[in-house]
């Protein structure tokens, strides 16, 4: 979803809907003093297989932007599910520490 707007995006493009709910997270860790290098695991929900080798390209991008080099990765798992709106192609969650 778009925060300004509060509407799916992008339907039918899993790059575009990865990046924008990578960026909701990120804007979501920062709110609670955290950033993407505080967290531990993400977890993907993507409606197709078809939709992994795009999702991870986009994925591996915002890592690397996102995690300074020679920090540690987060793990991640990514599993195939029904969401709750049809035009949604991928959900990510993420779990984070503070030190």
């Amino acid at each position: 979803m778009d925060p300004a707007t509060n509407q799916y995006i992008a339907a039918g493009d899993v790059k575009e809907q990865t990046r924008r709910t990578l960026e909701n997270v990120k804007a979501i860790l920062e709110a609670g003093g955290a950033s993407v290098a505080d967290v531990l695991m993400f977890r993907v929900y993507l409606t197709t297989r078809d939709d992994f080798a795009p999702m991870n390209e986009v994925y591996g991008a915002f890592i690397a932007e996102n995690v300074p080099e020679g920090a540690a990765l987060p793990c991640r798992t990514t599993v195939f599910v029904d969401l709750p709106h049809e035009v949604m192609l991928v959900e990510i969650d993420a779990l984070a520490v503070l030190d």
